[in-house]
């Protein structure tokens, strides 16, 4: 029965993402991350900082976003391993009260069966007024329940396997539950979180470069600066901060008729800097960082991909800490590459 149980409940949140094209605004707005219409555990919401900045709360997960990249050309991070953040995760939800003031309409609808109603009552011991849903432990610890990424990526229905489950304050929660919330996992939430600056490189000639002529390449700085997101669950204490460092950028030029420098393409961060501005009197060096086109673009461009690989560590509550997978972000940019001209005298 369990399993009918668990099973009900992912399928109801799958009806949901078919639901959401047809149903407004207002009729999601009552809906927990489980699904069900619930007045439980804080899901969604923004509270402006101090400072101007935005936390947002999202499933359970506080997000301080105020030291995060900013601007229209921010992106995500993709992995540049096969790992992917939590798709859906355990956390605080429930106060006693109010997982009785939820499951009680349910039990008495009667739509999961008798002999379920009655098995769960027992496990929560509902009918014992002073000690059911562990209200003698008020305040003193919470029901924890499934969060799932809104944008249901693979693997979001893994973690249905468990029931709502008690967990004291201050103590872990089961070792035996993965993906409950600990500062490990709140630092791949916030990796998730991650927006970086846009990876527009600015080139030199810059408008249209020629054939056989180096056409330097470099990266603005003050642009490509660590950046962090700091996840957080207040209700128990815990937090951890991913910060993203940008080591790295790889040229590609659109077309197999080029050279890159250096020869493998990408180009290290030295000193701060992705690549050397180009100066006047630089004209005979070889580029730190760059690309010569062998063959014109002719009516065309050729598309150049940027792309900056940027390292990932975090710390957390009680000097945890590490690495993660690095992350990428790149983008395409025309380039037009022209024929040198002659003239014939």
């Amino acid at each position: 029965m369990p399993a009918v149980r668990n099973l009900a409940r992912a399928a109801t949140v799958l009806t949901l993402v078919f639901a959401s094209a047809f149903a407004s605004q207002t009729a999601f707005a009552d809906l927990d991350d489980h699904g069900d219409v619930g007045d439980g555990g804080t899901n969604q919401g923004a509270n402006s900082r101090d400072d101007g900045t935005l936390s947002v709360t999202v499933g359970g997960v506080v997000f301080d976003r105020s030291k995060n990249g900013s601007g229209n050309s921010t992106g995500a991070l993709t992995s540049t391993t096969s790992w992917t953040p939590p798709a859906c995760w355990y956390a605080p939800m429930y106060t006693p009260d109010q997982l009785q003031k939820k499951l009680e309409p349910i039990w008495e609808a009667g739509s999961t069966g008798s002999q379920w109603d009655n098995s769960q009552r027992e496990k929560y011991h509902a009918n014992d007024e002073k000690k059911g849903f562990n209200k003698d432990k008020s305040g003193d610890g919470f029901w924890w329940g499934t969060y799932v990424n809104k944008s249901y990526p693979p693997g979001w229905d893994s973690c249905f396997d468990d029931d709502y489950f008690w967990v004291d304050t201050g103590d872990a929660p089961p070792a035996n539950i993965e993906n409950a919330v600990t500062p490990e996992i709140l630092a791949e939430l916030a990796y998730n979180e991650i927006r970086v600056p846009g990876t527009k490189v600015t080139l030199a000639p810059a408008n249209a470069t020629k054939v056989n002529l180096p056409t330097w390449a470099w990266l603005d700085a003050a642009d490509f600066k660590p950046v962090s997101v700091t996840a957080s669950v207040q209700e128990i204490g815990i937090s951890a901060t991913a910060t993203a460092e940008p080591v790295s950028l790889k040229i590609e030029p659109g077309t197999a008729d080029a050279v890159t420098y250096p020869a493998s393409g990408v180009c290290e961060i030295n000193n701060g800097r992705i690549g050397e501005p180009y100066a006047k009197g630089k004209a005979d060096e070889t580029p730190a960082c760059g690309v010569k086109y062998l063959r014109s673009s002719g009516d065309g461009t050729y598309p150049l991909r940027a792309t900056v690989t940027w390292k990932i560590t975090w710390t957390g509550t009680g000097g945890a800490g590490g690495d993660l997978p690095d992350g990428s972000f790149g983008a395409t940019q025309d380039v037009v590459v022209q024929e040198i001209q002659a003239v014939n005298r």
